[in-house]
């Protein structure tokens, strides 16, 4: 199989170093002399350094569509905000694409009041693209080192899934079939807003019954959520809702914990993501995820927490107190 990676960040590489050791792989990057660079010292110094690259692995910059030729599958490997451009230019093509972007879109479009998840965005650029998601709890570095990891990939199209089985599922990665794409595209976004909740809890050293308490409810507000808008409830019990939500909110890997931790110890929203030098996804999708969860009526008053807190209207303490003082209510729910 020839499989073409978009992006060659931590994740995006260390799912080419993984699938490289079976397969061909291309490793597209948008920065030429970041792939020089990787294609002479056979690794990604910059997001993976000490992780050699296989033999079948090469790395090519420049127009994109001459790294995809002839791919029997295409992974785009970038962040939520740049994935509709890349649905856009993978618009006619006729081999299966999956993404690995967790996230909700911001608003684009002033005649849509709520930002999209990816399929959603899929749907209105790229209707025909046979496509789909590859989740669930997964650090790029214990990937790459290969370490024991599972996976989801999440379509409609069970063509999608079984390819992506096919190019991933290995001695030290097993990967899962599923058809809810909605249920593990929810879990991969809301997992990230939870996380800097839980930072936030461990870094005012507030123990490990309110982290347990904090990640349980998050799961009831992730569940919600994506009920609400069609995913299924048991969607959410296995790897890409509670594995990547625990994974996340407890790993010392995690960025989006490490924005919480920061933020605790009175680091600026700015200071706390300059430091980190990787995208933490839930700092730009908690907005977005709290503005539809009330066009939908559902109560998420951890990520709306979140929300008060990067914006600047809430301090840690206070973002605390909020949650503390809301009325006991019957569990679950």
């Amino acid at each position: 199989m020839k499989i073409c990676v978009l992006g060659a960040g931590a994740w995006g590489t260390a799912l080419a170093v993984n699938a490289g050791a079976r397969h061909g792989v291309t490793l597209w990057a948008r920065d030429a002399a970041q792939a020089r660079h990787m294609n002479a010292a056979r690794e990604n110094a910059r997001y993976l350094p000490g992780t050699s690259f296989p033999e079948k692995l090469s790395v090519q910059s420049g127009e994109a569509a001459l790294a995809y030729a002839g791919a029997d599958l295409v992974i785009i490997a970038t962040p939520m905000a740049a994935l509709r451009g890349q649905l856009h230019l993978l618009r006619d093509l006729k081999v299966p694409v999956a993404w690995l972007s967790k996230g909700v879109e911001p608003v684009v479009d002033v005649a849509q009041p709520f930002g999209l998840l990816a399929h959603e965005i899929r749907a209105q650029v790229a209707p025909d693209l046979m496509a789909g998601i590859l989740s669930g709890p997964s650090f790029a570095q214990e990937v790459a080192q290969g370490r024991p990891t599972a996976l989801v990939a999440a379509s409609s199209h069970a063509q999608v899934r079984d390819l992506l089985v096919e190019a991933f599922h290995g001695p030290a990665l097993r990967v899962y079939g599923n058809d809810d794409i909605v249920g593990v595209e929810v879990g991969g976004a809301v997992k990230n807003v939870l996380a800097i909740a839980t930072g936030l809890c461990d870094g005012l050293a507030l123990g490990l019954n309110a982290r347990a308490a904090l990640i349980t409810r998050g799961l009831a507000e992730m569940t919600r959520f994506g009920v609400a808008l069609g995913a299924k409830a048991e969607t959410f019990m296995g790897l890409s809702g509670l594995g990547d939500l625990v994974l996340t909110a407890t790993g010392d890997l995690s960025r989006n914990r490490k924005v919480g931790l920061l933020l605790a110890q009175g680091r600026t929203l700015a200071q706390a993501v300059d430091s980190l030098g990787h995208v933490a996804e839930g700092v730009y999708c908690a907005r977005t995820v709290v503005q539809r969860a009330r066009l939908l009526g559902i109560e998420m008053p951890i990520a709306e927490g979140v929300v008060a807190l990067l914006d600047g209207t809430s301090s840690p303490a206070q973002a605390l107190a909020n949650l503390m003082g809301r009325e006991p209510s019957a569990e679950p729910g």
